[in-house]
């Protein structure tokens, strides 16, 4: 094994910058990961650890907590080497949410990007005076917004870093420059990939001269990245937002061929990471086994708008305890354990009236007020119970197929739903560490790969990191078919809706920290946690247990189910019932880390990469 010195560490410490002993990154060895399913075990810690969707990654937050570094010192680290080995999903050229548990408070620091100063809410209507099609969106400068991931996590390990700044970017530094393995799910998803060789950079990075994905196992080595991370290692995020590097992200939006953005110095110089009030909500859990049946209470915490993460969950997991949904056990399945179907018609019932909320409500708070003047309005236990009598219930009770949204207060809303629209991307990571902090974050560059354009300064080096297409998660559509505006319409300096949930999960009876969860997956990331949250909280699984039941849900439209997961007889069960059943592809990336009697429990999706590490 390697072993990479950190050459800043003796100054710091004689600086009175670090309090920790000596730190070193040892490179582990590189394990071929799956992109396609492979049971994992779940894996048992006594004083900490970490949950990421890459071992590489992972690996490099173990060795940080293990050196006597917190939670935040740790995310930091995992990011950074996410940047390098799981590009696809996030980076440096992101945005992030992080919830964060200290102890004793919970806070919610907010790294999402933002529209240029330059932006209109007309940025993806095309010359036929119609929204453009998706992808023409995603390719170029037009979709990129003003990253946010690196001054959120620099704003972060000011309040709770115990470790040098600069020591937490050896890891990835190491590993840019020396080369790491390329993974199964890296490579699957390159040889698919088709707008990423567009842009001649990228083409000459993820590529080999004859234009074919690097197989599993390339050593693959990113020198651009690695001098990259030096400067902001050394100089913080301004390193990146200002100077010659922010001049390469501004060019490579502004010089694009075809799709040039509207992204500007200025807008990298002057964006500004929020610290928000966390959106929490109270939880009863009840538990249909015999041996275990009664009643809990939770206190669940999240992100605040602009997420919509929280308040869809919320919703979902309120307006099924006003139904039988708690009455209702999981089944023997294909492989394992599975929700009934009478359970399923109940869940995506409550999908639908949340959804549709979500598309009428949600955007950031700073241009959209909330109903009623409160985002709790939308979970406010007379309004989910109001909500929850317009599912319809008994045998073979009909689907409602589409709900309309609700009206929490006693003034209608003044916007319009948005259409529904793709979203994907991002990557989760939970981590749990000896001096009781906890945190879940999520982070992304929006579709796999990004607006398709590494940022590279021409200096020689190869490689370098990829931008985001964030402002893509903006309504194409400004307004309505009548000029109803919409309340996620693209406006300058706006923060996008997202659907990203990173949450904590405590105790309310001792204020225990109980589990810290998220996954990455666009708008189904909403399902992905609710399903591993009920399954913990009420069905009474272990983490991994949870994450590995098959994936369901609905964005209000049809009932989605993960294909060749579910019984033929389930499947037919939700048609009689009227629901319109599209089994498909789910590839969720759940990781979640839960508090045990004798320490914690993580668990990491079968479906990806991911691992935890710990002691």
């Amino acid at each position: 094994m390697k072993v990479c010195t950190l050459s800043l560490l003796a100054a710091l410490l004689a600086a009175g910058c670090a309090s920790q002993g000596d730190f070193k990154y040892t490179i582990p060895e590189q394990p071929e990961g799956s992109s396609g399913y492979a049971e994992k075990p779940g894996w048992v810690t006594s004083k900490f650890a970490v949950a990421a969707a890459n071992p590489l990654a992972a690996n490099a937050g173990y060795q940080v907590l293990k050196a006597g570094g917190t939670a935040v010192d740790a995310a930091i680290a995992v990011q950074m080497v996410l940047t390098l080995v799981e590009p696809q999903s996030s980076g440096i050229g992101g945005g992030a949410f992080l919830v964060h548990y200290n102890g004793k408070d919970t806070e919610a620091f907010d790294g999402r990007e933002t529209a240029p100063a330059a932006a209109t809410e007309t940025l993806f209507i095309g010359i036929d005076g119609k929204p453009m099609p998706f992808i023409e969106g995603v390719v170029g400068g037009r979709s990129v917004g003003t990253p946010g991931t690196v001054r959120m996590l620099e704003m972060a390990h000011q309040q709770h870093g115990k470790l040098p700044w600069a020591i937490l970017f050896e890891p990835a530094i190491a590993l840019a420059e020396g080369g790491f393995k390329v993974s199964a799910r890296m490579s699957t998803l390159l040889v698919g990939e088709q707008h990423l060789k567009k842009d001649p950079v990228a083409a000459a990075y993820f590529f080999d001269t004859a234009g074919k994905a690097w197989p599993v196992g390339h050593l693959l080595k990113n020198p651009e990245l690695g001098a990259v991370l030096r400067r902001i290692a050394s100089g913080g995020a301004r390193a990146l937002m200002e100077d010659d590097i922010a001049q390469a992200v501004v060019n490579k939006v502004q010089k694009h061929p075809t799709h040039p953005g509207q992204l500007s110095l200025n807008d990298l110089a002057q964006y500004q990471a929020k610290k928000r009030t966390p959106l929490c909500f109270d939880y009863t859990a009840r538990t249909p086994r015999p041996a275990t049946s009664g009643r809990k209470d939770y206190r669940i915490c999240g992100m605040p708008p602009p997420s919509s993460g929280t308040i869809a969950i919320g919703q979902i997991l309120g307006i099924l305890n006003n139904t039988t949904a708690a009455t209702l056990a999981l089944e023997a399945g294909v492989a394992g354990f599975t929700p009934s179907a009478d359970w399923l018609h109940l869940y995506t019932e409550a999908s639908r009236l949340a959804f549709a909320d979500r598309a009428q409500y949600l955007a950031d708070p700073d241009f959209a007020s909330a109903p009623a003047g409160d985002w709790m309005s939308l979970l406010a236990p007379d309004y989910l119970a109001r909500r929850s009598q317009l599912i319809a219930t008994g045998a073979n009770a009909p689907s409602m197929k589409t709900a309309q949204p609700g009206m929490p207060g006693s003034i209608q809303t003044s916007f319009a739903p948005m259409p529904e629209q793709p979203e994907y991307g991002t990557s989760h990571i939970s981590i749990v560490d000896a001096w009781g902090n906890a945190l879940a974050m999520t982070s992304t560059i929006e579709d796999a790969w990004g607006a398709r354009q590494l940022v590279n300064r021409g200096a020689g080096l190869t490689g370098g990191f990829l931008l985001n297409n964030e402002l893509t998660d903006f309504s194409f559509a400004p307004t309505d078919a009548i000029g109803t505006p919409i309340a996620n319409r693209v406006q300058a300096g706006k923060r996008p809706r997202s659907s990203m949930a990173p949450v904590l999960v405590f105790d309310k009876a001792t204020d225990q920290l109980v589990m810290s969860a998220g996954s990455p997956g666009g708008a189904l990331i909403i399902h992905y946690t609710a399903k591993t949250l009920y399954g913990v909280l009420n069905w009474g699984l272990n983490t991994q247990e949870a994450i590995k039941l098959p994936n369901f849900g609905s964005l209000n439209g049809p009932t989605l189910l993960e294909e060749k997961r579910f019984p033929p007889a389930t499947v037919e069960a939700l048609k009689a019932r009227g629901h319109e059943v599209h089994e498909i592809n789910m590839t969720s990336g759940l990781q979640a880390i839960q508090r045990t009697a004798a320490g914690f429990f993580g668990g990491a999706d079968p479906r990806r990469e991911g691992v935890v590490i710990g002691d």
